[in-house]
């Protein structure tokens, strides 16, 4: 598990610019920069909502053996706490495994920080 996530906010122009420096190698990514990023704080809010810190915590805590299990902890329909941890694992808060017709949702760090970036 890493110990933290780093976010990065900044809007979808100065993305792009740093990513193809980058990929042309005008550019070295540094150690201490964000790995994911949202164009901005209300993207990274809906992710980020007290909701889905509640499921995190309940994750963290419990160790539920799947999906249906976390559901059942917090009070929530399967379907709407599946949805949540698919676009959390899309950001790299969770890692879903499978395990035959279960799927098992871990956390990926112990905390997160957020950049914020007007510049590239």
């Amino acid at each position: 598990m890493k110990k933290v996530l780093k976010f990065g906010i900044a809007p979808v122009p100065v993305q792009r610019v740093r990513a193809l420096a980058i990929a042309a190698g005008t550019r070295q990514r540094t150690k201490d920069e964000p790995t994911v990023w949202f164009p901005s704080v209300t993207a990274m809010a809906r992710v980020l909502s007290d909701d889905n810190m509640a499921l995190l915590k309940v994750i963290r805590e419990s160790h539920p053996d799947s999906m249906d299990a976390l559901a059942t902890a917090v009070g929530k329909h399967a379907p709407n706490v599946s949805r949540s941890l698919h676009t959390m694992a899309q950001y790299g808060l969770v890692k879903l495994t499978k395990h035959g017709r279960t799927v098992m949702p871990q956390v990926t760090s112990e905390r997160v920080t957020v950049d914020f970036s007007w510049s590239n």
